[in-house]
């Protein structure tokens, strides 16, 4: 099986990703899950064998690079495609002149993975759509651990 990462402007492909892993799976609500923010994003797609299996949205905030809204289909989950999908992120945000870092609102049950990636969890744990979050930075100044593309 090949897993391709890859930008799209199907904005539509995308919140269908989301809405299965988010809004059917996990409970967040319409509301809370569309936003105005896709019209102005980078959106990356990972298809396995041309099938689209998840998502990423990415946002340029100043020196910040955000990435947010990271999906893979459930039957998919822990063959390394969200691992690729936030590694050809944090490639991309290396080539965009004037970010210095890259943020993350990780799942409390998702920091270990997020850890094993370079980043670093900072600030205390929130609520996000009925969810626990926390924030975590990766420092592109820095030395990345298993972020080649």
């Amino acid at each position: 099986m090949s897993v391709t990462i890859a930008e799209t402007r199907d904005i539509t492909l995308c919140r269908a990703l989301r809405r299965t892993v988010f809004i059917d799976e996990q409970g967040v609500s319409e509301a809370d899950e569309l936003d105005d923010q896709d019209e102005v994003a980078i959106h990356l797609v990972a298809r396995e064998d041309g099938q689209a299996v998840g998502s990423a949205r990415l946002l340029v905030q100043a020196e910040v690079g955000k990435i947010g809204r990271v999906c893979v289909l459930a039957p998919l989950r822990g063959r390394g495609i969200g691992a690729a999908l936030i590694r050809h992120a944090v490639h991309r945000f290396q080539a965009v002149a004037g970010v210095k870092r890259v943020k993350l609102g990780a799942q409390t049950h998702a920091l270990g993975f997020y850890q094993a990636l370079g980043f670093h969890p900072v600030g205390q744990v929130y609520d996000d759509a009925g969810i626990a979050h926390r924030d975590m930075i990766l420092d592109l100044s820095a030395p990345i651990r298993a972020v080649s593309p």
